[in-house]
């Protein structure tokens, strides 16, 4: 094991053999990092915090510190994060609360860029990528493949749906459908993300079908729920259409559109 003479370890933490931690690193309670972790010097895991195996933390990051809302008083809650994630100078990764679950969820091959923020209870999947500076409120949910252009605001309790890609300087207030381009400081759904979706290998019958369904609900003065019922008559019953169906079903903070 490499851990510097001048890093703070707790005597609760349990941290892999093969993992290295820097100079004036401080590991809180309860953290358990796992193998081949590279912990850089002043980095702050407050407490509380698991790392799967083969995950990068720079300088001045701070993982697992209490959650910023008004309504936590100390309870127990941790921060879970997948393997291979990578946290940028300056990520910020609060823990869970009580009343939103008790935890914060972080998937795999995720990348933070630097003075990046998750808030308390977010739930995040595989190979999400923010850029710097990006912000997501508490109770936030991203799906799998998700790309967060910089300076992005997320509205807390919303969705942001699988494949989907932000542009930079964008809000989002409401859920954000999978597959989709978003833009704007209202959250607009502008396209269907075919670069994206083209390079993760999807066929030209889905784009087409996701670009249907874009027009559908996007582009013609309808409302969301004969936009639904258009899509559900008309268009192919691809994969890709259904997950579309689901999230709109679903949604409780209603579609940015």
């Amino acid at each position: 094991m490499s851990i510097h003479s001048t890093a703070m370890i707790d005597k609760t933490a349990v941290i892999d053999p093969s993992a290295q931690v820097g100079a004036y690193a401080f590991i809180g309670p309860n953290v358990v990092i796992g193998a081949n972790c590279f912990i850089d010097h002043h980095v702050n895991i407050e407490r509380d915090t698991t790392l799967g195996d083969g995950c990068r933390v720079w300088p001045f990051a701070s993982l697992g510190t209490d959650a910023q809302d008004l309504k936590y008083s100390g309870e127990a809650s941790r921060l879970i994060i997948g393997q291979r994630s990578r946290f940028r100078e300056f990520t910020t990764i609060n823990r869970g609360t009580e009343s939103g679950g008790g935890q914060t969820v972080i998937g795999d091959d995720c990348y933070f860029m630097a003075y990046c923020h998750v808030a308390h209870d977010c739930v995040l999947g595989n190979r999400v990528v923010m850029a710097n500076a990006t912000n997501l409120a508490g109770h936030v949910a991203i799906e799998d493949n998700v790309g967060l252009g910089g300076m992005v605001v997320v509205h807390q309790f919303c969705r942001i749906g699988t494949h989907v890609f932000v542009g930079g300087d964008s809000a989002i207030g409401q859920d954000a459908m999978p597959y989709m381009l978003y833009e704007g400081r209202r959250g607009t759904a502008v396209a269907v993300n075919s670069v994206g979706l083209r390079r993760a290998g999807f066929s030209n019958e889905a784009i087409a079908a996701l670009k249907d369904a874009h027009r559908i609900i996007f582009r013609q003065e309808k409302s969301l729920k004969r936009a639904l019922e258009m899509i559900k008559n008309e268009l192919p019953r691809l994969p890709e259409i259904e997950t579309i169906i689901k999230f709109i079903e679903t949604s409780e903070r209603g579609i940015a559109r």
